[in-house]
């Protein structure tokens, strides 16, 4: 059921997140006793804060009583985007691996002109305005294969997003003025799966990949979201360090209703994090 941006319902304050994450992880190792070795890849507890600049590719389509509206690939300037990540190792080969992050943008000007209209795809002349934000987290139980410098993890768990779409057009078809708006936000929990590989070339100095797939079939709502990352770790100060990244993220929605609207929002650059781990 369709529900107004104008009063969404409240983001994960990303504050409360760190704090949680913080809690969970001081409290697991105030309960686990000293263990067996684990790999300089690997940490016990992690938490990492920072930004996912990125470069936007946006494309929205939806259905309208004068016939399909459809923005085709936008590209967009950058934006930065919060972001916070924790990882927590169990029994020195399983662990828990947790991310965040939310993406808000408003497109007007930039798509002004590029809509078609109807189903013989008329070109229009078109003024539209689209606000979309898109809020994601994940948790994965991740499993670690391997002891030494280099240990690949397989993860299974859920993910949760949130997605809204304010759109507003007005059309001129062959001398007929048209004018629509709608809003919609929809929230989901799906599966999700993830591979990781990690590798130390000191204890201090360590390289990783990552990727991850989530897939929603049926409802409303359905569609995929993909993130894979590369990146680089380094400790100058034995439990603080700095990580650089680049990463891709690719987001592909559908939701059928009333009103059928896909929403197709690719991002791709670097990170930068400051990392905290015990």
């Amino acid at each position: 059921m369709p529900l107004s941006l104008s009063s969404p319902p409240s983001s994960m304050p990303i504050g409360r997140l760190c704090t949680l994450a913080v809690l969970l992880g001081t409290a697991w190792l105030a309960a686990t006793p000293a263990a067996a070795q684990v790999s300089p890849a690997l940490d016990r507890f992690s938490l990492s804060v920072g930004a996912f600049h990125a470069e936007p590719t946006f494309g929205a389509r939806f259905d309208t009583p004068y016939g399909r509206l459809d923005s085709g690939d936008v590209k967009r300037d950058a934006v930065t985007m919060p972001r916070i990540s924790a990882d927590l190792l169990l029994f020195d080969s399983q662990g828990l691996s947790f991310d965040y992050y939310r993406y808000s943008r408003s497109y007007s000007q930039s798509v002004g002109g590029n809509f078609t209209v109807g189903p013989n795809q008329v070109a229009a002349s078109a003024d539209a305005t689209l606000d979309t934000k898109i809020e994601f987290a994940k948790l994965a139980y991740k499993w670690w294969i391997g002891s030494g410098n280099t240990v690949v993890g397989l993860g299974a768990g859920a993910a949760y997003y949130r997605v809204g779409l304010d759109a507003r057009a007005n059309a001129t078809v062959n001398g007929t003025s048209a004018a629509f708006s709608t809003s919609q936000s929809e929230d989901a929990i799906a599966p999700l799966l993830e591979v990781g590989v990690r590798h130390a070339l000191t204890p201090d100095f360590r390289l990783f990949a990552d990727a991850s797939g989530v897939w929603k079939n049926g409802g409303k709502v359905h569609g995929s979201i993909y993130n894979a990352a590369v990146g680089v770790e380094w400790f100058p100060i034995k439990n603080v360090g700095l990580v650089l990244s680049y990463g891709v993220t690719d987001i592909d929605l559908k939701r059928d209703d009333t009103i059928d609207t896909r929403l197709r929002v690719k991002l791709q650059g670097p990170s930068a994090f400051l990392k905290a781990r015990f």
